[in-house]
């Protein structure tokens, strides 16, 4: 029996808030996955454009797409949460609504946690800018990483992810106190802290869609999330400054490539 003739159901979590110029095309790449055995929650979280008549659309014939939506908007985290309590599966696998994957990505995932007994499987990320053009630049990723080197750089994009539902719900942040910050991030770091293992992929089986919006925006914005992660997971203040500054040298080094 190959990976792709398995009985197995993984939960595939899309949330999405007013994505109707990218929804489609990322529910399409999850229906193409050669693994056929999924089931995809979109959770619609309260959007006011066109995102809700495109899903119901593409859920037209097709059993494994189900629909939550939010009456109010409630956030990518919370969005994943709730897709989670409500999932068949024991494990499930995030892509956000602008991002797209390759057709092999499930199967071989499933086929690296089979062969590693891993926690946490990702991927290397392919890129595209808002209008569908791929940059040169490919993220590689190792073939593991512990805490301390996760600390120095966030290489695990939410997109590429598969993992227990049980450990998605009990890592994920919660009220914090420290304000806003990656939750993903934090998620991953507190699973690494407390010995569960991560494995990567190297090949770009996400590709990951770069916003050009308001980019020293966006560069200060996440900086200031980065260090707030840190705050969440119990650095001391020589700690952060430390992995602060590797978190910025290395995100001058990622951005370059998208100029």
């Amino acid at each position: 029996m190959t990976i792709s003739d398995r009985s197995e159901l993984i939960s595939v979590i899309l949330p999405v808030f007013n994505g109707e110029k990218t929804v489609e095309a990322s529910v399409l790449s999850v229906l193409g996955q050669t693994y056929r055995n999924f089931e995809l929650i979109i959770v619609d979280d309260a959007s006011d454009d066109k995102t809700a008549e495109i899903i119901s659309r593409l859920a037209v014939g097709d059993g494994r797409i189900k629909i939550i939506t939010n009456n109010t908007n409630i956030g990518r985290l919370r969005s994943r949460i709730k897709a989670a309590e409500n999932a068949n599966g024991e494990w499930v696998a995030f892509i956000d609504a602008d991002d797209l994957w390759q057709p092999c990505k499930l199967e071989k995932q499933l086929e690296l946690r089979d062969s590693s007994g891993c926690d946490l499987i990702y991927t290397a990320s392919a890129f595209v800018d808002g209008n569908g053009k791929r940059y040169d630049w490919i993220m590689h990723v190792p073939v593991k990483v512990g805490y301390r080197r996760l600390l120095k750089q966030n290489i695990i994009s939410n997109s590429s992810v598969m993992l227990r539902k049980r450990d998605f719900i009990r890592y994920s942040p919660s009220e914090s106190g420290v304000g806003d910050m990656h939750e993903d991030f934090a998620c991953w770091l507190c699973m690494l802290r407390d010995g569960l293992s991560a494995c990567g992929i190297d090949e770009p089986l996400l590709i990951y869609r770069v916003s050009g919006k308001s980019a020293t925006g966006n560069k200060l914005k996440a900086s200031s999330l980065n260090l707030n992660t840190y705050r969440y997971i119990g650095l001391n203040f020589f700690e952060r400054c430390y992995y602060q500054t590797c978190y910025a040298i290395n995100g001058l080094l990622k951005h370059r490539h998208f100029r």
